[in-house]
């Protein structure tokens, strides 16, 4: 019998994933995204300007903003109003959400505007950051489908699906989609963020206890490979595309 998880899946098998689409009745494009136990809200909001770096050159940005609700894990977290600033945490990650979605959208077809793009985590069970990239994608679609839709923008900037899944090494053996217990306990934790066409955005992969060899990683990339191919599929599906 071959390795099982303590959730019953085998190392290459997903947890299950559910996204409601227009979540958020006020915003161009929202959606609730569900892989497992962890729920992330992504909204989509346009703004007509840019960045100071960015005026007058004719073309437009993204960026996002992430944050987790205070009873989203086992204790309460204060608000990071509260504290007066974001945690580290929460930049590195809204900042690897700004940097994936940029990568598949053509900023000078959007034009001279902003995107913002915030994931909330309603609750938290792993993998918070992919599934918040995953579900991002989906409301940005969706906000730039408005602004076609409103002869806002002329061509549609998508240039590709994204999606990101976690990978790692858990009692020696590479699985896919770790869930929050498997992650604390983890040997190698990595994160990757992959195009639609199969073409890799980011891979952030750390050894928590000792280094972990070429065939280990590839193993790991192997699986991140099958996950994400599943996650555009899922995408695709959403928004009736084959």
């Amino acid at each position: 019998m071959g390795f099982v998880r303590r959730d019953g899946r085998s190392p290459d098998k997903m947890r299950r994933v559910r996204l409601v689409r227009g979540y958020i009745k006020h915003a161009e494009g929202s959606a609730l995204i569900e892989v497992g136990d962890t729920r992330v809200v992504c909204t989509a909001s346009v703004e007509d300007k840019v960045p100071p770096f960015l005026k007058g050159q004719g073309k437009g940005w993204i960026t996002a903003e992430y944050s987790m609700l205070p009873r989203s894990t086992h204790t309460r977290t204060v608000r990071e109003v509260t504290r007066g600033r974001p945690s580290g945490r929460s930049l590195e990650i809204q900042r690897f959400i700004g940097r994936s979605l940029r990568a598949v959208v053509d900023l000078e077809a959007l034009g001279e505007k902003t995107i913002w793009i915030d994931c909330d985590v309603l609750q938290a069970d792993g993998g918070t950051r992919t599934a918040s990239i995953t579900g991002a994608f989906i409301a940005l679609y969706d906000a730039l489908g408005y602004l076609r839709k409103t002869g806002s923008i002329r061509s549609d900037p998508v240039k590709d699906f994204l999606a990101a899944v976690s990978v790692g090494i858990y009692r020696g053996v590479p699985i896919l989609d770790l869930d929050y217990e498997e992650d604390a306990e983890a040997e190698v934790d990595m994160n990757v963020v992959m195009t639609g066409r199969g073409a890799f955005v980011e891979i952030q992969g750390t050894a928590e206890h000792s280094p972990f060899d070429r065939e280990a990683l590839d193993s790991m990339l192997g699986l991140a490979c099958k996950g994400v191919r599943e996650l555009v599929a899922f995408q695709r599906r959403v928004i009736g595309e084959k």
